[in-house]
């Protein structure tokens, strides 16, 4: 519990301040730390009986003689959870040291738990690490979904609650220069701690699993109460995204799959919010959840996989089926200069119900030019644009041109 370089860190720096010499034992008597590092690796046989009573020892220059190791002084316990783990020494005369011992040994014992906390929360980080990749890469074939249930147990996790993935991507803008009080500020990969801490302020329920997956990349199990809403999941999310832009200007991405409460459809969910994620960053995913700019600029980066289905399955297909696809729907369409705004509203009409307001909306410009579009599609294919199954195939030819490009 007490590591020698912990030890030998506080012993230098409190011999340096209190102007004595103070070390610092296991719970066997063997010095591990000290301000004269020729005593390190020595027998203290006075620290045997102190940690055997909890008591502190004070030996004058003759007491000290008789004892191995050990020098004028005074000796106290170092207690952890009413244990005692070791002892603290300081060499002088008793009468000169003792009115330093309480002090010192309080602020070892204070150093002492921040340490073994520091620790814990990095091994509970670290095994929660490793419980999201082996949800996100789990295989029925290889691992057994009760054998995962029962890891997350051990660490205070119910896998059989209602949860949804959560899949957040932080980057450091192009170009940016980030500065912090006028000094360059950490990469991503850096300001991990920080950016987990940023996380579990909104995810804080004791049941949400938060973990770094990939450096700039932060994984959440988020569990879905009784009144689970998507929207204010995707409030959460935002928040997230601000929260993340506040510090240095980074940016943020979440992706959010559908709710799950199994092993096997929780490894479902987290490859939808992993797809999301990709497919949201995509021209094809623009259309996702958010409420588009004034100026035409794209909202809060929160993608839905439940709104990127047909992005999802496009992908899935091989590239030469894409290509095939849009060569012989949108061939004579893609030859003209302004190819890119009319695919933009074919792919607006769909996605507004084919309903010519909303599609304006959407592009921000006037119907007018909506309506002059259309019919410009339609002279060029020959087919209306009101037939739904014309325009759906339309549709997913200019969606797969889209994730082509993107």
């Amino acid at each position: 519990m007490l590591s020698p370089s912990l030890a030998q860190e506080i012993a230098g720096d409190t011999s340096a301040v209190i102007g004595f010499n103070v070390l610092i034992t296991d719970a066997e008597g063997m010095v591990i730390g000290s301000g004269d590092s020729s005593r390190v690796g020595s027998f203290h046989e006075a620290s045997v009986e102190v940690v055997r009573t909890q008591e502190p020892a004070t030996h004058n220059a003759s007491q000290a003689q008789q004892l191995r190791g050990v020098r004028p002084g005074v000796t106290l316990p170092l207690v952890a959870g009413g244990q005692a783990v070791g002892t603290v020494g300081i060499t002088g005369t008793p009468a000169q040291v003792r009115r330093f011992g309480l002090l010192v040994k309080r602020q070892t014992e204070i150093l002492l738990r921040e340490s073994v906390m520091l620790r814990s929360r990095l091994l509970s980080e670290r095994a929660a690490e490793k419980l999201l990749a082996d949800i996100a890469s789990y295989d029925p074939q290889v691992v057994e979904g009760d054998f995962l249930v029962f890891r997350a147990a051990e660490l205070g996790f119910d896998l059989r609650l209602r949860r949804v993935a959560v899949a957040i991507e932080v980057t450091v803008p192009e170009g940016a220069a980030r500065r912090r009080n006028g000094a360059p500020t950490q990469d991503v990969a850096l300001v991990r701690t920080e950016l987990l801490r940023t996380v579990r302020e909104v995810f804080a329920d004791p049941q949400d699993i938060v973990a770094g997956t990939a450096p700039g990349r932060i994984g959440v199990l988020h569990r879905c109460t009784a009144r689970h809403r998507t929207a204010a999941l995707v409030t959460d999310c935002r928040r997230v995204v601000d929260l993340i832009a506040a510090q240095d200007g980074m940016t943020a991405r979440v992706g959010i799959g559908e709710p799950a409460s199994s092993v096997g459809s929780l490894h479902d969910s987290y490859q939808d919010a992993c797809d999301a994620l990709r497919l949201g960053g995509s021209p094809a995913g623009e259309a996702s959840w958010g409420t588009p700019h004034p100026k035409g600029g794209a909202g809060p980066p929160v993608h839905l996989i439940a709104e990127l289905r047909v992005h999802q399955v496009l992908a899935s297909v091989t590239q030469s089926a894409r290509n095939r696809l849009v060569d012989l729907t949108t061939g004579d369409l893609r030859a003209q200069p302004d190819w890119p705004a009319l695919r933009d509203t074919i792919t607006a009409w769909c996605e507004s119900g084919f309903n010519l307001v909303r599609a304006s909306a959407a592009l921000h410009i006037h119907r007018n030019t909506v309506v002059y579009r259309m019919n410009k599609i339609e002279q060029i294919t020959g087919r209306p644009l009101r037939d739904h199954r014309t325009t759906m195939a339309l549709y997913l030819a200019c969606l797969a041109d889209q994730l082509g490009s993107g």
